[in-house]
């Protein structure tokens, strides 16, 4: 890093009067940062500010507190690991320092404006939201969330939560700084009411500075009409929405990013099963309801075990969820992305919390997920339809090993 942005972060980071948040995130070279990420904040304890530093390692985080010589030490020692990115919020701008492909560091400063973020030391608080600035009201007021004077409608309370947590889910996704400098390509397979598109669009383009295009696709011809008047209205000429079934779809080119927010049933299924086609780097999936798995067992046999919960009707239903899940995220694996499956809005808020995140890698499979696999279907004696639409591409891989 050269000398301007280096000392930028440093003295945005040890300014006590207007330092809010720094994170450090992704890795230049693998294995040269011991962190996938890092986050740094002021704090007061007994009346004494210190800086918190939260180390995560892809397992687990934790948090080591730190003040004066102490504090500037450790920001030493991470300002001199090859970090992708590395932000620093303060009360009146945000800087932002990403590497191009040859290393180079690239500086953007976004100033607040009128809009200042207030300093808050509480030891625990609330993280922001990413739509919490003037330049996310022209497309939540499009979309309903936002009244004209800037307030969140008290119906859409819960939605604005639901965008702002998936927003951070694929802001915390380390390899997505590795985008940069772009053009970015989406396709929302599914995209249904499309919030959550014009929001990850807005998210791209306007946040990240992300060259985008984003196309959304669903059978619902009139969503379809009514969601491409919204983006002529936003300006927003590379997004596109598309009527079709998610199986026919054929985008352009391969897309960076496919998202399945939400599709019911199989077309959750399709949509995976397209993005693993496609080869796309990124994959965000929050399923629906599930029925493909639960009709095979009334052909089959139910293990001893569980019999007992397969006898109650919501039990069921929600086995049948978690399992179709489980066998969607193991596919995946064996696919080739590095895949987790996390709540990505608490259940309060939406019984449909689960977000299935998928990077491709594109590692070989272990032997052991392999058998893995196998033995999962053989005791519940089913076929997962991720499987069936996957075909070959599946199998040579379930064989090669």
């Amino acid at each position: 890093m050269s000398d301007l942005p280096d000392t930028l972060i440093r003295d945005a980071i040890l300014n006590a009067r207007y330092f809010v948040e720094a994170v450090f995130q992704g890795a230049r070279h693998p294995g040269k940062t011991p962190w996938q990420r890092v986050t740094i904040r002021p704090i007061l304890l007994k009346e004494q500010r210190y800086l918190q530093f939260s180390f995560f390692d892809s397992k687990q985080t934790f948090a080591r507190n730190y003040r004066g010589r102490e504090a500037e030490t450790q920001l030493a020692e991470l300002l001199a690991m090859p970090f992708k990115s590395i932000q620093a919020t303060t009360t009146e701008e945000t800087i932002r320092v990403q590497f191009s492909k040859n290393g180079r560091p690239i500086l953007h400063r976004q100033p607040h404006g009128d809009k200042q973020i207030e300093l808050d030391m509480a030891h625990d608080r609330v993280k922001p939201n990413l739509l919490d600035d003037q330049a996310a009201r022209p497309f939540l007021t499009a979309i309903g969330v936002m009244t004209a004077d800037g307030r969140i409608r008290a119906n859409q309370q819960r939605k604005f939560r639901q965008i702002n947590e998936f927003l951070r889910l694929i802001d915390e996704t380390d390899e997505i700084d590795a985008m940069y400098p772009g053009p970015v390509s989406v396709v929302d397979l599914g995209c249904g009411s499309a919030a959550l598109s014009f929001a990850t669009y807005h998210y791209f383009n306007d946040v990240k500075k992300l060259p985008t295009s984003l196309s959304g696709v669903d059978t619902k011809a009139h969503l379809m009409e009514r969601h491409r008047e919204t983006a002529g209205r936003l300006g927003w000429d590379q997004m596109n929405f598309v009527t079709g079934r998610i199986i026919d779809f054929e985008p352009a080119g391969k897309p960076d990013v496919v998202l399945a927010l939400h599709a019911c049933d199989t077309a959750t299924d399709e949509a995976l099963a397209q993005a693993i086609h496609w080869q796309s780097p990124f994959i965000f999936s929050a399923p629906c309801c599930h029925h493909h798995l639960q009709a095979q067992w009334t052909t089959t046999d139910t293990p001893e075990p569980f019999k007992p919960v397969m006898r109650h009707g919501i039990m069921r239903e929600r086995l049948g969820d978690i399992l179709t899940d489980a066998f969607r995220a193991h596919i995946l694996r064996l696919m080739g992305y590095r895949t987790d499956v996390v709540e990505f809005v608490a259940v309060e808020h939406t019984p449909k919390n689960l977000m299935i995140r998928a990077v491709l890698v594109d590692a070989p499979p272990l032997r052991a997920l392999v058998d893995e696999y196998a033995a999962l279907k053989a005791y519940w004696g089913v076929t997962p339809y991720l499987e069936e639409l996957l075909g070959q591409e599946l199998q040579s891989v379930l064989t090669s090993i």
